[in-house]
């Protein structure tokens, strides 16, 4: 038999019902799936640190700031060699009682502990990558 005189197959149509899910479905799809995805990325960047450590210096300024997402902003001024141009550390933070100590010791040598955390979407969690996880004044002997 030859292609010519072979009937072509009727596809049924779906029925209504099948129709408006497969609908809602994909609706549901292309609205919740960058939802999930978006979540799913800013917890793992904010769970997972990409390097720890330590800066010493003075601490320069301390602000809560920010349009809708209020974030704790500072700056250390760090001072390798005395009379060298000093390079400053920007840091954010998420925690009230961190910030709390961090305003108690303004304008002191303090040493910050911190985690850098690549990859954050949006400024709503900091400006910066790095966010300080501990603070401890510097006593002079």
């Amino acid at each position: 038999m030859s292609s010519a005189t072979t009937p072509f197959r009727q596809v049924m149509p779906l029925p209504g019902f099948i129709r408006r899910h497969a609908l809602a479905l994909s609706l549901a799809a292309v609205i919740l799936l960058p939802i999930i995805v978006f979540t799913l990325w800013t917890a793992i960047t904010l769970s997972y640190s990409y390097s720890k450590g330590e800066r010493a210096g003075f601490l320069q300024k301390v602000s809560k700031r920010g349009w809708l997402c209020k974030t704790w902003e500072g700056e250390l001024q760090m001072t390798a060699i005395p009379g060298s141009t000093p390079e400053k550390f920007i840091f954010s933070t998420r925690s009230d009682s961190i910030a709390a100590e961090l305003n108690k010791v303004s304008g002191e040598r303090v040493v910050l502990d911190y985690e850098q955390h690549k990859g954050v979407p949006g400024s709503c969690f900091g400006d910066t990558e790095y966010f300080i996880t501990g603070v401890r004044k510097v006593t002079t002997p």
